[in-house]
């Protein structure tokens, strides 16, 4: 099977261009391909999960991708599935947020590898030394202005408006494949679907400018869900990549909890599982889809190829004991990625009553009210049920000194800080 059919069985081609053509190439030449991510954050997030993979699944298919960051394209702004104009960061800024995304990809693409290398490029090199003449002299000359108002990311924006900025985006973004060609013998372009007019743009502008030229265009499609919310959204915001915005935890009970009607998808999608592979999971989701094997294959895959197996064994570790409730068993660093998103209360380390522990951090809203929650049993300590209402809260309790865990009832947790 080749690196074309394996992305059909997963669904993975929602564009190309002459897919023959692009076959034939594929099997008779090691193939140099990109796909560009715009630094408008200081990380990537799992939006761009497709693209990424899609330059990961073609190196193990034998060919070369090109990681490209647009230091320079970062500071005009893609109006590509926007309803209005983006906020332009500073030079400094989004020289910063490339060198983050750059070490980012380093971790999906194998830079080392002796036959097919990957390489990063960042367009800033060659946007940043533009001058005007050249732009539209040579470059933007090539550009009909009905060629351009016909592609979507611009017609979509025509009403609401667009900058003379953000509407020279598809001419900086086809001069950076003419760039890659010219520099990198690169001939094929990937992307998301949104991308489709920036890439056919940049095949135009390759075949008035070289002789001969043969380059090709492929999109991923959309993720999508079956509840109709967006993919990559939960309520505290996005799925980033970097640990420090989204924990381990966090991105695996992200997977973990995929729709059903989703999991089969996504596991074609995301992962590097067999076809085979994914077909068991398949049939045992519509066998026995209470034991959520799909999901949780998907959950140790993803976390694992985007965090590593440590993280992922931890994640597993701190979502057994928050469903177990022997959270005393996490260590400090397990219990902030775990109750990261808990509500919280600082105390100042003195013995307290747990009574009084209780009201003063809001659990309950009285004395009365928190003694008969204990009495009733309604209250764990540290994953502990406590019944004694004269129950002191001393050092003792502190997990590595730093936290204390209440649960009132069986799944409201709160988390006492020191």
């Amino acid at each position: 099977m080749d690196i074309l059919q394996d992305l059909e069985f997963r669904g993975l081609i929602n564009q190309q261009t002459d897919a023959e053509g692009l076959r034939e190439l594929l099997n008779k030449e090691v193939v140099k391909l990109y796909c560009g991510f715009d630094p408008t954050a200081d990380s990537l997030h799992i939006g761009h999960m497709l693209p990424i993979l899609i330059l990961r699944r073609f190196q193990q298919a034998g060919h070369q991708p090109i990681a490209l960051v647009g230091g320079g394209t970062g500071l005009i702004g893609d109006p590509s599935g926007k309803k209005a104009e983006r906020q332009l960061n500073e030079k400094e800024t989004v020289a910063m947020f490339s060198q983050r995304i750059k070490e980012q990809l380093s971790r999906f693409l194998d830079f080392e590898k002796e036959e097919n290398p990957a390489t990063v490029a960042n367009n800033y090199d060659w946007i940043g030394k533009l001058d005007v003449i050249t732009f539209l002299r040579d470059i933007g000359k090539n550009f009909g202005l009905n060629y351009m108002l016909a592609k979507e990311s611009v017609s979509a924006r025509l009403e609401t408006g667009i900058s003379f900025t953000e509407f020279s985006y598809m001419i900086l973004q086809s001069y950076d494949f003419l760039n890659l060609y010219q520099t990198h013998g690169c001939r094929l372009q990937v992307g998301g679907s949104d991308q489709w007019g920036n890439i056919t743009a940049g095949m135009e502008l390759i075949r008035k400018s070289e002789e001969d030229a043969k380059v090709f265009g492929l999109t991923v499609p959309l993720v999508t869900k079956s509840d109709g919310t967006k993919f990559g959204k939960t309520e505290g915001g996005a799925i980033w990549l970097d640990p420090e915005k989204t924990t381990p935890y966090e991105f695996y009970q992200f997977w973990i909890n995929t729709d059903d009607r989703d999991v089969v998808k996504y596991l074609k999608y995301f992962t590097f599982l067999s076809h085979e592979e994914i077909n068991e999971l398949e049939k045992q989701m519509q066998e026995a889809p209470e034991q959520r094997a799909a999901q949780k294959a998907l959950g140790a895959e993803m976390t694992k190829l985007v965090h590593g197996e440590a993280a992922l064994e931890q994640a597993i570790k701190i979502s057994a004991a928050l469903f177990s409730g022997s959270v005393a068993e996490l260590t400090a660093e397990e219990i902030q990625q775990g109750f990261k998103d808990v509500p919280s209360y600082e105390h100042t380390g003195e013995e307290i009553s747990l009574v009084d522990l209780l009201v003063a951090s809001k659990i309950v809203s009285s004395k009365r009210q928190a003694r008969e929650d204990v009495s009733n049993g309604a209250v764990s300590v540290n994953g502990v049920r406590e019944q004694d209402v004269n129950r002191i809260i001393t050092a003792a309790d502190r997990i590595e000194g730093q936290f204390t865990i209440i649960r009132r009832g069986k799944k409201k947790y709160f988390l006492i800080k020191y």
